[in-house]
């Protein structure tokens, strides 16, 4: 079998000729690539022209393929396995069902909505692969400028050079305790109030911003923050107000997150709103992976959990 090498073979033109053997009609090759048929015998015509041989002889019944056709056959059609496996992955990419998905977190998010948006978007998406870290808010941050993250999930909406935010949900500071505490009877809880009973209070790191959130809205209200038991995370604090240790201020997140028979949340005044934002790096288009799994958080954000 010659083939003039003048003119490389068109993938495409053996497409249509894998379709004419597997059907031997040039309607139903039509119907399988959803082209004309006319389309179909102008390539087949194209592909014997260039091969110089036939491949089928025209009967009314149909094609009947001729000894060359079969061997060409032959020698092709791993070709059409590997084109058909390729189509796949192509299409498991585009459904976001294969990829690839680097995730940095802060300690907040990382312990209450993340792991459910995680379990929902992995459930059908065996192919996609996770790599998932949760560190400071600093290191989050400079993980996604050097290309370490994809994504970088954290409270707040403050700017970073090289990076870009998109905003996921506002969300509040709340006042969390054991159902028999006294301030459980209240409709929200004041920094007075809370001045009357033991509190855990967040911001160990003295660079914490929920910290300085909190401590804000004590010296607006004209109460001193003096807590005798201090934490770095909400997390934390929710842990300890369950075992006794009093009552605490948390993301409204972390608090719905917690929430249980044994632990109940309650409006903290005055208000302190918080957000929670996905950093992007500056530039870099948002893989379909990436968007998809924004998707789900923003779901499980919006979901009224009582």
């Amino acid at each position: 079998m010659k083939i003039d090498r003048k003119n490389d073979l068109n993938l495409r033109m053996l497409e249509v000729f894998g379709a004419a053997m597997r059907n031997l009609t040039t309607v139903a090759a039509a119907e399988e690539l959803g082209i004309s048929q006319p389309a179909v015998s102008n390539a087949i015509k194209a592909l014997e022209k260039q091969l110089d041989f036939s491949l089928f002889e025209r009967t009314s019944r149909g094609l009947i393929p001729t000894d060359e056709a079969r061997i060409l056959y032959d020698e092709v059609e791993p070709i059409f396995i590997m084109m058909r496996g390729i189509e796949g992955q192509v299409h498991a990419v585009r459904s976001t069902r294969k990829g690839r998905l680097r995730i940095a977190a802060t300690p907040p998010l990382s312990q209450s909505v993340i792991p459910v948006a995680l379990k929902r978007f992995l459930e059908d998406r065996r192919d996609v692969r996770v790599s998932y870290d949760v560190r400071g808010l600093d290191a989050v941050v400079r993980s996604v400028e050097t290309g370490g993250a994809d994504l970088g999930l954290l409270l707040g909406m403050e700017s970073y050079p090289g990076c870009e935010l998109v905003p996921l949900f506002e969300g509040t500071m709340e006042c969390v305790m054991l159902p028999d505490h006294p301030l459980a009877r209240l409709d929200q809880v004041t920094p007075a109030d809370m001045a009357k009973h033991d509190y855990v209070g967040i911001g160990l790191d003295h660079e914490s911003k929920l910290g300085a959130l909190v401590r804000a809205a004590f010296a607006m209200s004209g109460v001193p923050h003096d807590t005798n038991l201090e934490v770095r995370y909400c997390h934390t604090a929710c842990v300890l107000t369950s075992a006794g240790l009093g009552v605490s201020i948390v993301d409204s997140f972390t608090s719905r997150f917690m929430e249980s028979d044994a632990l109940i949340r309650r409006p903290f005044v005055p208000e302190v709103s918080v957000s929670a934002a996905a950093v992007v790096r500056e530039g870099k288009p948002l893989s379909r992976v990436a968007g998809a799994f924004i998707e789900e958080l923003k779901a499980v954000f919006n979901e009224d959990v009582k």
